[in-house]
């Protein structure tokens, strides 16, 4: 028979957790309001600046710069890897190491020497144990998102691409769909690709009709290392909504699952506590007939 103490033991502290989870979901949920507001701000001035940029290289030759420089031969490459700082998010980080993982065997299968850069100490916790170089690391991003972060970060990048020191830029990180659903990118951060900057024909049309000081050339040049930066800065916005929202649904399973933990608990302690009771009741009837007997 289950002893009755170790049940109610064992109720208070599931009902003990069931409090913390609830109230980390409550956290989750006020956090990822405001995350969710400053990913979606972002989002129209990212797809302005591409607009922007392919209107400026509609009137310039693009093919002069370096960030728009395609290499014909890829040897070493870049993996800059966004997870979070802490857990008890559900599958946040693990989708990210998934993905990341079957991207580094099937580039290195064919060749392709692999760097990773972590942002978050998830990851790098996560890819310090494994067999891949971990060039750079950006703690204290997470739970602080700026553009600050987001300039050190693009800049990083864009050094390393421009100096030759590897040829592809990717970022790594789970893109906010909605509170209860995000999903896993793995974007091509460098070079950058005019098919992936096109601007619409009424920006075009706008942008033909400027003169510009300085020059579009030079214009263009300022521009593209800041569309890298802003690409940053959007990817990290997005990662932070995710992982509130990671959270959040993490916590409030946590919290259902608890309390059908307490109900079940508390239905084994009834029927251990009336089968106590029953066979007491038999002791004493069975004294009783035995004294009279």
């Amino acid at each position: 028979m289950a002893n009755l103490k170790d049940i109610r033991k064992r109720i208070a502290t599931v009902k003990s957790t069931q409090k913390i989870t609830s109230a980390m979901k409550m956290v989750a949920a006020a956090k990822l309001r405001r995350a969710q507001e400053a990913a979606e701000a972002a989002r129209p001035y990212a797809d302005k600046m591409n607009q922007v940029i392919g209107g400026l290289a509609t009137r310039t030759d693009p093919t002069m710069h370096p960030l728009l420089e395609a290499r014909s031969a890829e040897s070493n490459a870049l993996v800059i890897i966004v997870s979070s700082d802490r857990g008890l998010c559900g599958g946040y980080n693990a989708n990210i190491f998934r993905a990341t993982d079957k991207f580094v065997r099937d580039r290195t299968a064919s060749g392709l020497q692999l760097q990773v850069a972590t942002i978050g100490r998830k990851s790098r916790q996560y890819f310090r144990k494994r067999p891949v170089e971990v060039d750079r690391d950006f703690p204290g991003v997470i739970g602080h998102v700026s553009y600050a972060q987001a300039k050190a970060i693009g800049g990083y990048a864009t050094e390393r691409f421009v100096s030759g020191e590897v040829d592809k830029v990717y970022l790594v990180y789970n893109r906010f769909i909605s509170a209860i659903q995000y999903e896993t990118e793995i974007e091509a951060l460098l070079p950058l690709s005019l098919e992936d900057i096109v601007a619409d024909d009424a920006t075009a049309d706008a942008i033909s009709e400027y003169i510009f000081e300085p020059d579009e050339a030079s214009l263009l040049a300022k521009m593209l290392p800041a569309h890298i930066e802003v690409k940053v800065l959007h990817a990290l916005l997005e990662a932070e909504a995710s992982e509130h929202s990671a959270r959040m649904t993490a916590m409030d399973n946590a919290t259902t699952n608890a309390n059908d933990m307490i109900d079940s608990l508390t239905l084994t302690y009834n029927r251990a506590r009336q089968a106590y009771i029953t066979k007491e009741l038999v002791e004493i009837v069975s004294g009783a007939e035995a004294l009279q007997g």
